[in-house]
């Protein structure tokens, strides 16, 4: 269940930066999952949401998701979607995107002074 590793590694880099910024709490946490991350977003979410109980900074904190399509390129040119075989040449194209999960945003609340 790797998905908990993900969930806690997104929790400990939004509270880095929460704490960084003196944030007196965290509104919504934003996330890029390529689809070939090998991870699934709800699981994520509900296991962050788990993690965060105890957490008053992250008593109202939300975290949102965003599916990113896979994107590949190949040697001979080709750029597009496709992950096993190049439908140009027929080798094996690099996956350029699809593969991440990235913290994107991280909105928090601060005392104007």
């Amino acid at each position: 269940m790797h998905e908990y590793s993900i969930a806690y590694d997104i929790y400990t880099t939004a509270r880095r930066a929460a704490l960084d910024h003196d944030a007196k709490e965290v509104k919504r946490v934003s996330v890029d999952v390529g689809k070939m991350a090998m991870a699934n977003p709800e699981q994520v979410e509900f296991l962050f949401n788990i993690i965060i109980e105890g957490d008053p900074l992250f008593s109202g904190a939300r975290l949102s998701c965003r599916d990113v399509e896979v994107r590949t390129r190949c040697s001979c040119g080709y750029v597009g979607n496709e992950r096993f075989v190049c439908p140009r040449c027929g080798k094996l194209p690099e996956v350029v995107a699809g593969m991440e999960i990235v913290v994107t945003n991280i909105e928090i609340e601060v005392d104007e002074e």
